[in-house]
């Protein structure tokens, strides 16, 4: 009897990799594993059509029976198409193709890699403006006559590929998201006690990055406002005597700004040594 992951490797090398899911299963190889173990038949790839099934049958020593309509027809091999002066950028497209077949960027245009277009028509549902269209491609032939096997082989390396890479990031979110809430717990306990454990220097180390970040583009919004007002003749006024409580808060941010290594506008080289905490407290 043969071994059912062995099965599904065998089912799995005679679909077609389009990854449509028109089989009702995520991919091919989901639905190459149902077949294997029983819960699905094996007359539900549209794209495979007709000789997919006879492929299948084959495999598996039963009778050529029909494509199930309710997985769809054969038709023609079709291509999706985007109407670019419509297309708004959303990259909705682009999140639901299985093979990394369109180009685009957030609030840019979109187009289709034709060659590497499986015609799966998943992009088109999720399109806000209707800007997709799937037209076909291969005239009057349908099914494997449509589709090559080298074809089906790429195909299945880019969507495992795809695969692949949505799995990096959502482990790569995941790790920033239990930084950040290893960060916020750290800050809501305070400073650690002497002899803590050093697996909390990372969470400390990324909420002091992010802290540094946000003070390093406040001074650079700063630093633009202060050029347009100079440029306007409207730069500060009584800059020559200050009292000693706005002295005290300057003292005071330079401090910070020296503690979290900002060096003073116009400075060069590594931050000063933290300054004397003035005496005088500043006004909020």
């Amino acid at each position: 009897m043969t071994h059912p992951q062995t099965l599904a490797d065998r089912i799995e090398d005679l679909l077609p990799q389009t990854q449509c899911t028109k089989c009702g299963y995520a991919g091919c190889r989901p639905y190459a594993e149902a077949i294997a173990s029983g819960e699905a038949g094996y007359n539900q790839c549209p794209p495979g059509g007709e000789e997919g099934v006879a492929r299948l049958a084959a495999l598996l020593g039963k009778p050529v029976i029909a494509l199930n309509p309710d997985n769809g027809v054969e038709r023609p091999r079709p291509l999706a198409v985007i109407d670019e002066q419509l297309c708004i950028g959303c990259t909705l497209c682009m999140q639901a193709c299985p093979v990394d077949a369109i180009v685009g960027a957030p609030k840019q245009m979109h187009t289709i890699v034709a060659e590497l277009c499986t015609g799966c028509d998943l992009c088109v549902a999720p399109c806000p403006v209707d800007c997709i269209a799937m037209v076909p491609v291969t005239g009057a032939a349908t099914g494997w006559d449509a589709w090559t096997q080298p074809q089906a082989d790429a195909a299945r390396m880019r969507h495992d590929r795809h695969t692949a890479r949505l799995a990096r990031e959502r482990e790569a979110a995941e790790a920033r998201a239990a930084a950040r809430r290893a960060a916020n717990h750290t800050a809501a306990a305070g400073a650690p006690a002497a002899g803590a454990p050093a697996s909390t220097a990372p969470a400390v180390d990324d909420a002091e990055a992010k802290k540094r970040a946000i003070i390093q583009a406040a001074l650079e919004r700063a630093r633009k406002k202060k050029e347009e007002l100079a440029a306007l003749g409207q730069g500060p006024k009584n800059v020559d005597a200050v009292s000693d409580d706005v002295q005290a808060q300057i003292d005071a941010a330079e401090a910070r700004r020296r503690r979290l290594g900002i060096a003073p506008e116009g400075a060069s080289g590594p931050p000063a040594p933290d300054a004397p905490s003035p005496q005088t407290t500043p006004k909020r």
